[in-house]
């Protein structure tokens, strides 16, 4: 697509802009007299995805059109780059998942498109319970290089996010080693101390995945993995803004603490997200209940088995439960996630023209969806 203008609201100012797309690339960004009730932002990006519509990279039957009609899935929400992530599980499991992946993006230009690496959370976590989320016990395992390495290979190099607990005697080397590689390194599901967690950051980490949960129900008051991380610069902070994960005024706190420049939004959706509510058999949990607000728990308890909210969502709860601002909640759903994606995420000239335009009254509701200046969805009529 060349010299395609494109119209729509800046989300900052209120002003109508004309944004100018040549070659996949964002030629111009310019004010205009024109009106519209559309808004225009970049395309929303998304670190940590396991699933989506009954789509799952952590099923035991992944191919790789099971990644390319996730990446459709995805794009119809607004969500322009994803990182497909892969939990804990054997090594055999977790080596054909990453292939397909890999398949499904070289098969397809949206998949190779909208998939910048893969995430890998775990195996390396806590075995605590709490600590431990919804991970199987049975396959956590230390860090190993050698395993790092034979993911990259099934892969093709394209691992670059690694989530894991910096307990490990090993850690250091192994984070060093990762990071040394072009790896991006996050602390998750952790019972770490602060010391541990203090020099995983010295090696290399820079990221905490979903801060705040992956965490026991009780823990130390003062010394604990929340406070160490929320209070180093070092690392900016995901969080799951689906109203169950994070108490309101847990995740007004948090983002303030950690700041809202090193602030992210992920979803986390399983594969259940974007199902009808009912009582579902799930790889992970059993018999879990989807209810009609996206709470998706055990069933019949109030035991969180997975999130099912989608991130255009999360948008408008995050600014309901935090009181900030639309433009600053989407900036951690584009430009912050996107300094990890390859600087992904900007609307600006010279920038990649992945954008959404959306209406806007309590949430997000996406209109259309260019993905490298092509026009990859819109609302019907």
């Amino acid at each position: 697509m060349s010299g395609t203008p494109i119209l729509g609201r800046d989300p900052s100012t209120g002003q109508c802009i004309r944004v100018l797309v040549e070659n996949g690339t964002i030629a111009s960004v310019e004010e205009c007299e024109q009106t519209t009730d559309l808004w225009i932002s970049a395309g929303l990006i998304d670190l940590q995805v396991n699933g989506y519509a009954g789509l799952d990279v952590n099923g035991e039957d992944v191919i790789p059109n099971t990644v390319i009609d996730l990446v459709q899935a995805m794009l119809a929400t607004g969500v322009t780059c994803f990182a497909p992530t892969i939990i804990t599980a054997p090594e055999a499991t977790i080596l054909r998942n990453l292939r397909a992946i890999a398949d499904a993006r070289k098969s397809d230009s949206h998949s190779a498109a909208c998939i910048p690496f893969i995430h890998v959370e775990g195996p390396h976590i806590s075995l605590v319970d709490g600590y431990r989320g919804a991970h199987s016990r049975e396959f956590v395992r230390p860090p190993s290089l050698g395993e790092f390495e034979r993911w990259q290979a099934a892969s093709g190099g394209l691992v670059g996010l690694v989530t894991l607990s910096p307990h490990f005697d090993q850690s250091d080397e192994y984070i060093s080693a990762l990071v040394s590689r072009g790896v991006h390194v996050a602390i998750g599901h952790t019972h770490a101390s602060p010391e541990q967690i203090r020099s995983a950051v010295d090696a290399g980490a820079r990221l905490s995945t979903h801060l705040g949960n992956g965490v026991a129900q009780q823990i130390a008051r003062h010394p604990n993995p929340i406070w160490s991380q929320l209070a180093n610069d070092r690392l900016s902070a995901s969080f799951i803004a689906d109203s169950h994960h994070l108490p309101a005024e847990t995740l007004k706190a948090m983002v303030r603490a950690k700041g809202l420049e090193r602030s992210l939004l992920v979803s986390d959706t399983v594969a259940l997200a974007g199902m009808p509510p009912g009582i579902y058999t799930a790889p992970v949990g059993g018999r879990v209940e989807l209810s009609p607000s996206g709470r998706l728990s055990m069933e019949g308890t109030t035991t969180l088995a997975g999130a099912a909210i989608p991130l255009v969502h999360c948008i408008g709860e995050a600014v309901r439960m935090t009181g900030f601002s639309l433009p600053e909640v989407l900036s951690m759903a584009t430009a912050n996630p996107g300094r990890f994606a390859r600087g992904r995420g900007l609307l600006q000239e010279g920038a990649r023209a992945d954008l959404i335009r959306f209406r806007w009254t309590r949430e997000i509701a996406i209109h259309d969806v260019w993905l490298a200046g092509e026009l990859v969805h819109q609302e019907s009529a």
